[in-house]
Parts: C-alpha cells; structure tokens; sequence
C-alpha cells in the first residue's frame, strides 16, 4: 500500500516522493479514500483545469469561468474563491491552498478588482487571505505559511471634509517573487515588490515597496536583518 501511494504521489508531483514509514496503514487508507472524493468533485467542479484537480468539502467558488488551474490543483477543506475580476484567477501546476484559503478579487462592484495568478509548486497555508482588487502575481516555488493576509488596495483619506469610505482606494498591485518563503501571520500590504529567493519572518508587517532579492525581512514594519549568502 505505502509503494502504491509513493508511486501516485510521484506521478502526480512529477518528483521523488516517499511517506514516512511510521505512517499508519489505517492512515493511508483513509487519505487515498479522502483523495479519491477530491478528485471525483475536482472532476464535476465545471472549473476549468488541466490534470488532476482535488476539491474537498465545503469548498465555494463564484465565477467558475474565471477560475483556470494547472495538473494537480489541490483547494482545502472550507476554501472560498471569487474570482470575479478582469483577469480573473489563476493557478500553475502543483498548487496547494491549505483550509480555509479566502480569496477575493473585488471588493467593490464599483470597480472590478484584477484578480490574482500563481506560479507553479507553491503552496498557501491555512487560513490564508487574499484581497486581490489591484492584481497579487506569486512566483514559482513560493511557500506562504499559515494566517498570512494580502491586501492588494488601499483606502484613499487625504479629505478630512469627506468620510474615508466614501474617498476611493489606491491601487497599486504586489508581486512577490520566486523561491520565497513567507512565515506565518505576516501581513503584505499594496505595492509591495519582494524580490527572488526572499524570506518574510513570521508576524513581519511588509509595507509598500522593492525588497531586494535573497533578503531575510523582519519586524513592523519589516527591514533587512540580513542577506541570504
């Protein structure tokens, strides 16, 4: 059993891939069972889609049609998904969202948001949130950990005459780049551009602009703490 399941996971990564022994057969079982039903939604989904794409339960997705994935596509437990926006969303090959992932491309129907687009092999933890109104682009090999938020617009105040809601957003777009890897409960505000082979710390607050590449970021809000040589 534990060869078979090695053999599909290796298939399906298009990589080496062995589980650790210690794993329960009762274990294994179970996950093959809880794949298969993933594959068979992913299969009925009418989301457009290339390969294998597993969609577990409580899953909701709003304008399927703008909603494109690569082979093996995985959506977690409780994920919601609108992708309603110019450019829609869009997923490389080998994508993972952890539970509970939101995603949402406009926050106003004022003015359609443009939507996000993720490169391949990246995973996005629990929890996850992604406001995507001025465009989110995530590089390939990129690892996000859990409550990490994206904010993608921001709220437009010089005007003490006026309510802030009522002044408009700015909207500038982040880019984050390959090979990054942003720890648990950061924050990404608009505009940010984080470079190549970066790490975020943990809680770091990233606001608005370049962070250069093989940097280690830190704090609120974040700084360089050092290079990665």
């Amino acid at each position: 059993m534990r060869r078979i399941a090695n053999s599909i996971i290796k298939k399906l990564k298009g990589r080496d891939y062995n589980l650790d022994e210690r794993i329960p057969l009762s274990y294994l079982i179970q996950l093959i069972f809880s794949r298969t039903m993933m594959a068979i939604r992913g299969g009925v989904s009418r989301v457009n889609h290339k390969g294998y794409l597993f969609i577990a339960p409580g899953v909701t997705i709003k304008t399927r049609s703008k909603l494109k994935v690569g082979h093996t596509t995985s959506i977690g437990k409780g994920c919601f998904i609108d992708a309603l926006s110019t450019d829609g969303v869009i997923f490389g090959n080998n994508v993972s969202m952890g539970k509970n992932v939101r995603i949402e491309c406009s926050g106003s129907l004022q003015q359609l948001g443009k939507g996000i687009k993720v490169g391949n092999n990246v995973g996005l933890g629990a929890d996850n949130f992604f406001g995507c109104a001025a465009g989110i682009e995530i590089g390939d090999d990129t690892i996000i950990g859990n409550y990490v938020s994206f904010h993608a617009e921001n709220h437009n105040y010089n005007d003490i005459t006026i309510p802030i809601r009522l002044q408009g957003c700015s909207r500038q777009g982040i880019k984050v780049g390959k090979n990054c890897w942003i720890g648990a409960k950061a924050t990404i505000l608009d505009g940010v551009q984080i470079g190549e082979g970066c790490i975020i710390a943990a809680g770091a607050l990233v606001t608005a602009g370049k962070y250069d590449c093989n940097g280690i970021y830190g704090g609120v809000p974040a700084k360089l703490i050092k290079k990665r040589e």
